[in-house]
């Protein structure tokens, strides 16, 4: 099994980009794990809200692996506990499918991401800036990778 973070447009802050690069190195001694970066849309400034969602939605979709297990990280989706992510992840990991979690761009995803998605989750019911969700979840994904382990990182 592989996961694999695909995001819309790349991670401009230095500080998450760093921090992001090194729990993505910390994954992959656990998992294989990379991030698939889709360039941001050019003169998106003409382009509408939908027009954008549909435009970065077709690229998502080019993105996705044709059997990739699909997870979308939307405020809309189910919340988790740290321990409760590790215990999904871990029964995912023994299907040997591949997930793909995808980042969408700032107004969300189109209907024909919402169709090909296999489930949604949430961080937090509170909104962060894509910047901070890669690093979060890039984080969480580290902290799961030790729970299944029973490493000590994580503290209940």
């Amino acid at each position: 099994m592989r996961l694999t973070l695909l995001l819309v447009g790349k991670t401009d802050n230095k500080m998450y980009a760093e921090a992001i690069d090194n729990y993505a190195k910390r994954i992959g001694h656990y998992v294989p794990f990379n991030i698939k970066v889709i360039p941001d849309l050019k003169n998106s400034k003409s382009l509408s809200e939908k027009q954008q969602k549909e435009k970065e939605g077709e690229l998502i979709l080019k993105g996705i692996e044709e059997r990739s297990y699909v997870v979308l990280l939307d405020e809309h989706g189910k919340e988790m506990r740290s321990v409760e992510f590790a215990a999904w992840l871990e029964n995912k990991q023994l299907t040997g499918r591949n997930i793909t979690f995808v980042i969408g761009g700032p107004y969300g995803f189109s209907d024909a991401v919402y169709a090909r998605a296999d489930f949604k989750m949430s961080l937090s019911r509170m909104t962060f800036s894509h910047q901070m969700v890669r690093l979060v979840f890039t984080e969480q994904v580290y902290r799961a990778c030790t729970i299944i382990k029973n490493e000590p990182y994580h503290h209940e």
